[in-house]
């Protein structure tokens, strides 16, 4: 039976059905036809939300939609070009590292492609570069958001892996900058190769007043990572001092936000998190059903016995969470099939967090990866070509993105340095 329920979620899928209502329908159905009681259906719901760690997760889209409003992203870019814009495809190259600052306020990759790339693919085709670079780029620099701290499908993982977040964050940390940085060596080269322009250097003066207007924002990612890691506050006090933080800096420091402009971010956060709490309690529902049918056991037997090697089980997890990442997103795919996986890796002694950070960087590469990565059709939405002409572009970053998820793959130390640290 368990086939007929993956079967329904699957069409409903196809005939475009939204996920968290794909998920529901199908276990609705599934119920009908197998006799659960449907009081099951609000009962596991509830549990799938009843989690304190997610009441952070409202506080931060909300803080982060107010920095958006507030300005913010118009700053970050302008500091960005004040420090590379003088290298060959220097614009290209701000785009990333704007993204990589930028991931500290949004924490998911769609809300980094649709923000950044209004800005800055419309301003690298007005410099010359072509429209399927400015495109790709900005596709491929958005994968850094959720990895570098504070991150949402982090606190996801950590809710459903039962882990730190702190030390999460932590572990996100350096594969965030490893992935950011060879993107931007991609960029160079192909920047290079193809002669797009430069800025002329800016003074030292010009780069530290751009800092300075950047302040304040970059600020709120420190105060919140070093205030959860050094035990100051949770997770979700974590969230409120944000936006709390957020709104203070917005109507006083940037003055970009008035009464009126914070009541239509907080309805516009109050429909994303009441979408996404949908999609957690369905996806509940749906694991759980999964576990009734001994789904996960099946799933760890068959790749047991393709091979008990650690490292060949996570490459083939690692093929799965792409797949799955091209045409799913992130949230769902994580909220479905993360504890599935994590007990596969439990059994062959991975540890808990590096596999989080594995399995969040595999999803998040998915997003760009053609034919339909999400962030693929946002940013050619946006810079108004073929999705086909992006995909062909952003397959340079792609690789060297599957670079970095091998590295932290075989490597643990590179997840597991700074919570290793931190903990002692």
């Amino acid at each position: 039976m368990i086939v007929v329920l993956i079967l329904l979620f699957v069409f409903f899928l196809v005939i475009r059905v939204p996920i968290a209502f794909a998920l529901g329908m199908a276990c609705l159905i599934y119920c009908l036809i197998t006799g659960i009681d449907l009081i099951i259906i609000p009962m596991k719901m509830y549990s799938g939300i009843d989690v304190f760690v997610l009441l952070s997760v409202p506080g931060f889209i909300f803080a982060g939609n107010l920095m958006n409003q507030g300005g913010i992203t118009e700053r970050i870019i302008s500091f960005c070009n004040h420090l590379l814009g003088h290298i060959r495809g220097g614009l290209s190259l701000a785009n990333i590292g704007a993204s990589m600052l930028f991931a500290g306020i949004s924490g998911t990759a769609v809300s980094d492609t649709a923000s950044i790339g209004s800005v800055m693919i419309p301003a690298m085709k007005k410099e010359g570069y072509s429209p399927e670079f400015a495109c790709a780029v900005t596709a491929a620099s958005s994968t850094v958001g959720p990895i570098i701290p504070p991150s949402v499908p982090l606190i996801i993982v950590a809710t459903l892996g039962g882990v730190s977040v702190g030390k999460l964050f932590l572990a996100g940390a350096i594969p965030g900058f490893l992935l950011g940085f060879g993107l931007m060596m991609v960029a160079y080269i192909i920047s290079v190769k193809r002669k797009y322009p430069k800025h002329p250097r800016s003074s030292l003066k010009n780069i530290l007043k751009s800092f300075i207007n950047t302040f304040w924002a970059l600020l709120m990612t420190f105060v919140i990572l070093f205030g959860i890691i050094g035990g100051i506050f949770t997770p979700t006090e974590a969230s409120i001092i944000a936006v709390v933080y957020a709104i203070i800096i917005g109507i006083f420091v940037y003055k970009k936000l008035n009464f009126k402009r914070i009541l239509v971010v907080l309805l516009d956060s109050m429909k994303t998190s009441a979408s996404l709490m949908v999609l957690i309690g369905f996806a509940n529902l749906f694991g759980w059903l999964l576990v009734t049918e001994q789904f996960p056991q099946m799933i760890s037997d068959q790749l047991l016995s393709f091979s008990e090697n650690k490292y060949v089980l996570l490459l083939l997890i690692n093929i799965v969470l792409i797949f799955v990442g091209t045409f799913m997103e992130t949230l769902a795919a994580l909220l479905i099939l993360f504890p599935i996986l994590l007990k596969v890796a439990l059994m062959v002694d991975v540890d808990p967090i590096h596999f989080s950070v594995i399995a969040v960087l595999n999803l998040i590469i998915g997003l760009t990866t053609p034919p339909v990565g999400m962030c693929l059709f946002i940013s050619a939405s946006i810079g108004k070509i073929s999705i086909v002409k992006v995909s062909k572009e952003i397959l340079p970053f792609v690789f060297v993105s599957l670079v970095v998820l091998t590295l932290v793959t075989l490597i643990p130390d590179i997840s597991l340095f700074l919570p290793r640290i931190f903990a002692e």
